[in-house]
């Protein structure tokens, strides 16, 4: 029985160690948690916010997908995006999840990523 995602790995190009530090830590606040070092011996780093995982794996013929991403809960998305755009981070809303604000933006690598925050709703279910 499926009880909850451990993390979500997302790949990225040999030698990006450093600009994924840079966006994961520094652009979206996440601390970095060290790999076994079996793992790191391959590359790569892991970061956490609160319960939220993220793996970033070196792959060779690095390419990032243009639609998969990892939709990630935030509060006070306003503010969130601020702190992306204000350290150079594309943030582009879409208004088209009911029930929900969101904007998508990308690492340094490619990989896009998926910010929502749900919104309060009125009984016939429109945004308050």
């Amino acid at each position: 029985m499926l009880v909850a995602v451990d993390h979500v790995q997302l790949a990225a190009p040999p030698g990006s160690e450093d600009v994924l530090r840079a966006y994961y830590a520094d652009v979206l606040g996440m601390t970095e948690i060290p790999k076994p070092p079996v793992l790191a011996a391959r590359g790569g780093c892991w970061f956490r916010a609160g319960v939220v995982q993220l793996h970033l794996g070196i792959e060779e013929d690095f390419r990032p997908a243009r639609k998969a991403h990892p939709g990630l809960r935030v509060t006070d998305i306003e503010a969130y995006a601020a702190r992306l755009a204000e350290r150079g981070a594309p943030v582009t809303w879409d208004d088209n999840l009911p029930g929900h604000r969101r904007f998508y933006s990308e690492d340094l690598v490619g990989n896009r990523l998926e910010f929502l925050e749900p919104v309060a709703t009125d009984a016939s279910g429109r945004s308050e």
